[in-house]
């Protein structure tokens, strides 16, 4: 019943937030899934921690297929190699038992996140909303992301 609620909630916020908001909820995501991943692999719970980084190598694809090259140009490009980064780094990662590159993943996004929080503060600050972002839907309706 909880879990229900709580599933509810997120829907609403990622229907009513613009594509910059989605964009930190996604490196949020990505972030958490990392920890846990790395708490289950410490806790020998392999299934676990297995899905937690499928859900971070989800999270990451759709940031990826978000990018519109086209408004984004260099920064759009500069994000698609992070993102190829971050995934080969945890593949490998994974598959060396190596728990710091997860440590190092999570640095990195947590790195980027000032730029989305600044790039956002500016929208609010805005009389106009800037690159259309407050006149978009969802992340996943507009299906890209004007970098």
């Amino acid at each position: 019943m909880v879990n229900q609620g709580i599933q509810s909630y997120r829907k609403v916020n990622v229907t009513t937030s613009n594509p910059v908001q989605l964009i930190l909820m996604c490196y949020e995501g990505a972030i958490d899934n990392l920890k846990i991943a790395k708490q289950k692999y410490i806790a020998k719970d392999y299934e676990a921690k297995s899905r937690a980084i499928q859900k971070f190598m989800d999270i990451i694809a759709e940031l990826q297929c978000a990018l519109d090259f086209e408004k984004g140009a260099e920064v759009a490009k500069n994000l698609d190699a992070v993102y190829n980064y971050v995934t080969r780094k945890i593949l490998e990662a994974d598959l060396q038992h190596d728990l710091d590159a997860f440590d190092s993943v999570i640095d990195m996004l947590k790195d980027l996140m000032p730029a989305w929080e600044g790039l956002l503060k500016q929208q609010d600050n805005a009389t106009q909303p800037m690159g259309g972002y407050n006149q978009c839907g969802p992340l996943k309706r507009q299906g890209y992301i004007a970098a």
